[in-house]
C-alpha cells in the first residue's frame, strides 16, 4: 500500500484516495479554522494558485486536536475556508493526526524528518508534508514555518513535474 491507496473522506463526506492526484507534487497541511496560524489559509491558497498549472496541490486536513482549534462542521468549515480565503485546494474531512485514533495517512507522514533530523508527533496546526509527484514525502515543515517562507517554495519548485 502507498500513501496513494489509503482510504480519505472529503471534507463533503464522499469517499477518496490521494491517488486522485497521483503524479502531482502534494503539499499535506492539517488546518484549523480558530487558530493563530489560520491566516497559512492565505499562503497556502497563494502556493495553489501559483503551481496549480504546474502540478501542484496544497490538501487541506481539519483538526481539532490542538486546542479545539477546528470544531466546526464540515459544512461550517467549508463555508469558513471559501468566504474567509478563498480556498480552491481540496478540503478532507476531520481527522486526528496524533494519539491512538491517528489517521493511517499522519501514521505514515510522522515517519517524516524535518530539516532539524525531527520526526514523530504532529506538534500543532498547519504542520506541512511535501510529497514528490510519485507519492513520496520529501520534506516535512512545522507550524511556524509560513507556505510563503524560502524553503517551502524552494523545495515545492524542486518536485513540480512540469
Amino acid at each position: 500500500m502507498t500513501l496513494y491507496d489509503i482510504p480519505l473522506r472529503t471534507l463533503s463526506g464522499e469517499p477518496t484516495t490521494l491517488g486522485e492526484l497521483r503524479g502531482k507534487a502534494l503539499l499535506i497541511v492539517n488546518v484549523a479554522s480558530k487558530c493563530g496560524l489560520t491566516n497559512q489559509y492565505t499562503g497556502l491558497e497563494a502556493l495553489q494558485e501559483r503551481y496549480a498549472a504546474r502540478g501542484f496541490s496544497v490538501v487541506g486536513f481539519p483538526c481539532n486536536q490542538f486546542g479545539g482549534q477546528e470544531p466546526g462542521s464540515a459544512e461550517e468549515i467549508q463555508t469558513f475556508c471559501s468566504t474567509s480565503y478563498g480556498v480552491t485546494f481540496p478540503m478532507m474531512a476531520k481527522i486526528e493526526v496524533n494519539g491512538p485514533d491517528r489517521h493511517p495517512l499522519y501514521t505514515e507522514l510522522v515517519a517524516t524528518a524535518d530539516a532539524e533530523g525531527e520526526a514523530g508527533d504532529i506538534q500543532w496546526n498547519f504542520e506541512k508534508f511535501l510529497l514528490d509527484p510519485a507519492g513520496k514525502p520529501v520534506a516535512r515543515f512545522r507550524p511556524a514555518t509560513t507556505p510563503e517562507d524560502d524553503a517551502v517554495v524552494g523545495a515545492i519548485e524542486a518536485v513540480l513535474p512540469a
